[in-house]
């Protein structure tokens, strides 16, 4: 048998550097959906890779409708996803044996531009969120706010923030919003358009707040619920959703692994502190 020079030998392993020149095959976990659960998600994936490098973790984002639709398609190992699974979608994929883990639980904020909250507006009810998204308030003056037009912004239809916000907001997650501007689609877009304009509302996870983006309390009665840790986490902020993993079982072994180091006390600490 003709064999290889050293040199040649040596780049034939570098070529092969994930299979190994040990013949080892590096295997890989897909995941994708929901850009709430994304950052944590992403992280963790850096995490556990730096400790199990013979595992690749491949993280996309895409939003909750795709995270689910994937993960019972088999297209993907784990789908992320910050809502629940519809009866629609319990329904289209019956007999897959789809299957849901929760590794941490989130606020949906209403957020508007910081410009808006420094002018006063730092509380509303939800029938004046209603009202907005319904089109039948237009202008912040309406609300004891500045002349200035309401730049309303919605999210794409397969967000589980939409679904979330608007089962509270509408009492239907399917709801329509007549008096939506713009229709965007992750959280990231939304922050940024928020961000750019000085009279926006938008619904977010409450991990994209910052000083540009304000969160406003819900009035509740003769109460206004701040969208706080404190009140998220006792449940008393009205527009809580639980953040999770969708798969189908049997789950193969290595996303098991992952799933299993989400729920453990570092994975958690990632989730908590993102």
């Amino acid at each position: 048998m003709k064999h290889l020079p050293i040199n040649l030998l040596w780049l034939s392993c570098l070529l092969t550097f994930f299979a190994g020149c040990s013949g080892t095959k590096q295997e890989t976990i897909q995941i994708a959906g929901s850009t709430t659960v994304l950052p944590p998600v992403s992280i963790a994936a850096e995490r556990f890779h730096q400790s199990n490098p013979e595992i690749r973790v491949i993280v996309n984002a895409g939003g909750s409708g795709v995270g689910i639709n994937q993960a019972a398609s088999k297209k993907i190992d784990l789908g992320m996803a910050s809502r629940e699974i519809s009866s629609k979608e319990r329904h289209q994929f019956e007999g897959t044996n789809l299957s849901t883990t929760t590794i941490g639980y989130d606020a949906v904020a209403v957020a508007v531009s910081s410009e808006i909250y420094e002018a006063g507006i730092k509380e509303l009810s939800l029938a004046q969120i209603r009202a907005i998204y319904s089109g039948e308030i237009s202008n912040w003056s309406q609300l004891g706010g500045p002349n200035l037009d309401i730049l309303v912004l919605d999210k794409e239809a397969s967000r589980g923030t939409r679904h979330v916000f608007m089962d509270i907001v509408f009492g239907d997650e399917y709801a329509k919003a007549a008096g939506a501007d713009l229709v965007l689609g992750s959280n990231n877009e939304e922050q940024t358009a928020i961000q750019q304009s000085d009279a926006a509302i938008g619904m977010l996870s409450h991990a994209w707040l910052n000083k540009e983006v304000k969160g406003l309390g819900i009035r509740m009665g003769e109460e206004t619920v701040e969208p706080s840790i404190e009140n998220i986490v006792s449940g008393k902020y009205p527009i809580v959703r639980s953040l999770s993993l969708v798969y189908t079982i049997p789950l193969k072994p290595e996303a098991l692994e992952f799933l299993n180091f989400l729920l453990g006390t570092e994975g958690q600490s990632i989730v908590q502190k993102e």
